[in-house]
């Protein structure tokens, strides 16, 4: 049986940090309030006014490519996952699929915000199993920083910038993606969005001076949405899969908050020892936190290795995939 196999992982992030003592000069918080709520010590910024996710992006496809020497003209299709696009046209796949000189390669970009590596993912996985592409790379690069209100306490602490790739190709082997589900509810809006800068309320001073080109973010309903959504949409693929948590050898959820990665694979039984975090380092990267996750664990995962990730995001969307590591 055909299957759609990860057989390469890069990811990049700037070498700036912005820790949690440098945002206490900024804004009223401090280590142990953050700490304690989040989880996170610090992030990566990219401190370039001229530089967008694309260039995030750019950085991590040309390591995934140099590792595993792969010939750029063999690429047949990029995707990019984000929600920090350079331009609202044209896409910011588009920069990346010039700037690493994949001249035969389609590309596009998919807005899944913080479930953007799943959803993006399972479109990769339909192009090979429909045998319309061979090699795609599946690129999440997020420049959060460009959203992030650093006057707003309760959400200048949550973000980093960051971006992870992955390469995606056919084999017959029973490893790769194996199943998913990805799920929304358009009644999450208000909980979490950028309120100005689209069709619906264009840019004009008045939503600049209100700070509605900033995240806006309600945190307890989130919270709810996200430990309930990422739980039921994991325990549901591994129950349609026979998988008990004895069987899954890693949980990689969408790195958020470390309060709801703890909520969700406590109540799912997962023991600590087989949950990958790594949000103290990076914060909240949106799409790009489960690939980065990935990658900077990967000298722990084997082939053949058992894998559940999950997500949730604005939108409200979220969902679950299974993954059998093929590297």
């Amino acid at each position: 049986m055909l299957n759609a196999k990860i057989s390469g992982i890069a990811s990049y992030v700037p070498d700036d940090i912005l820790d949690n003592e440098m945002l206490s000069k900024m804004v009223d918080t401090n280590d142990e309030w953050i700490t304690t709520r989040v989880g996170i010590k610090e992030r990566r910024i990219l401190h370039d006014d001229t530089k967008g996710s694309s260039f995030l992006g750019i950085q991590a496809v040309n390591k995934l490519l140099a590792d595993y020497h792969v010939d750029p003209k063999e690429i047949d299709l990029i995707i990019c996952g984000t929600s920090n696009p350079d331009y609202r046209f044209p896409s910011t796949a588009s920069v990346i699929q010039h700037g690493c000189g994949l001249e035969n390669a389609y590309a596009y970009d998919i807005q899944a915000a913080c479930a953007g590596f799943i959803v993006t993912l399972q479109a990769a996985r339909a192009y090979i199993l429909a045998g319309l592409a061979k090699k795609v790379v599946v690129v999440c690069a997020e420049k959060m920083s460009s959203m992030t209100n650093y006057t707003d306490r309760a959400t200048c602490p949550l973000f980093g910038d960051a971006a992870g790739a992955v390469l995606l190709e056919p084999t017959d082997e029973p490893v790769g993606v194996m199943d998913a589900e990805v799920h929304i509810d358009g009644e999450g809006l208000n909980h979490l969005l950028m309120k100005a800068g689209g069709s619906a309320h264009p840019a004009t001073h008045e939503t600049v001076d209100a700070g509605d080109h900033f995240i806006y973010q309600e945190g307890r309903a989130v919270y709810k949405h996200a430990v309930r959504n990422m739980l039921s949409s994991t325990l549901s693929v591994m129950k349609r899969n026979n998988l008990t948590v004895e069987d899954v050898d890693w949980l990689v959820p969408h790195q958020a908050n470390l309060r709801i990665i703890e909520a969700v694979s406590s109540r799912a039984g997962f023991p600590d020892e087989k949950v990958l975090v790594n949000i103290q380092h990076y914060g909240n990267t949106s799409a790009a936190s489960i690939p980065l996750c990935l990658d900077e664990y990967k000298g722990r995962l084997k082939k053949g290795d058992k894998v559940m990730m999950t997500a949730f995001g604005a939108g409200f969307t979220w969902g679950a995939m299974y993954l059998v590591w093929a590297i």
